[in-house]
């Protein structure tokens, strides 16, 4: 199969705009295809990827049109989350996307977004639910014991916070009842918590009551300042 060229993009991307009535030019001011119907002026950036160099050359011709394509062959298997992320990022820049297959005889056209206003408070009021849990999430964690940016580390969640909330509580006073637990503020999912058992620091010990386990006591030692910070909180009640 013979290597793609990014003047590969240009004629079927040519022959569309000729087909609708415009005027086309290829390589015009720096600019890799021009098309001019009336007042209307249409700029295209070929590209064989899309990179951070595609994206700058196509918000620089911003400048001069508001209708800015940017034009790259069809993923064959682009995996569905970073592909939705990257139709964002282009639609955050008010830019068009267009695709060109090249499987079949006669190359295809696909223009995946067209160049448009981009509606922030829209976009903000779509991801209330995200919001929200990330929101909760920041309120269920007593402080910071994150480091950002940090890779292929345990991360502490206000979920593993309220376990080891739990475990501290089952620790002092023994085997308890998650209505009893939840009375000293470890939370509405502590029944949750310990049914799942996700970390397996707690057991069953009979109906409706429940103990931490040889690894929770383990486990708890890893969490030194955490297990001081609770044990402060369990004191006070």
């Amino acid at each position: 199969m013979t290597k793609l060229k990014e003047s590969d993009l240009y004629q079927p991307i040519q022959k569309h705009f000729y087909k609708q009535g415009y005027q086309v030019n290829g390589e015009v001011n720096d600019c890799d295809l021009t098309a001019m119907k009336e007042d209307e002026l249409v700029i295209v950036e070929l590209k064989l990827t899309l990179n951070v160099e595609l994206l700058i050359q196509a918000t620089k011709r911003q400048r001069l049109t508001d209708f800015v394509y940017i034009a790259i062959p069809k993923p064959k298997r682009p995996r569905l989350k970073r592909w939705n992320d990257v139709r964002h990022l282009i639609r955050r820049l008010e830019l068009g996307l267009i695709t060109v297959s090249f499987t079949a005889k006669n190359p295809k056209l696909d223009f995946v977004i067209h160049p448009e206003a981009f509606d922030r408070k829209k976009s903000m009021k779509n991801s209330k639910r995200k919001r929200a849990a990330l929101v909760k999430e920041i309120e269920g964690r007593s402080a910071d014991y994150n480091i950002g940016g940090s890779n292929k580390t345990k991360i502490m969640t206000a979920y593993k916070e309220s376990c080891i909330h739990i475990a501290c509580c089952l620790e002092t006073y023994g085997p308890m009842s998650p209505k009893n637990l939840a009375k000293m503020g470890t939370g509405a999912k502590t029944p949750s918590i310990l049914q799942k058992n996700y970390y397996r620091w707690f057991e069953r010990v009979k109906r409706g009551v429940y103990q931490i386990t040889d690894l929770g006591r383990e486990e708890l030692q890893k969490y030194p300042e955490l297990v001081s910070y609770y044990s402060q909180k369990i004191e006070e009640y």
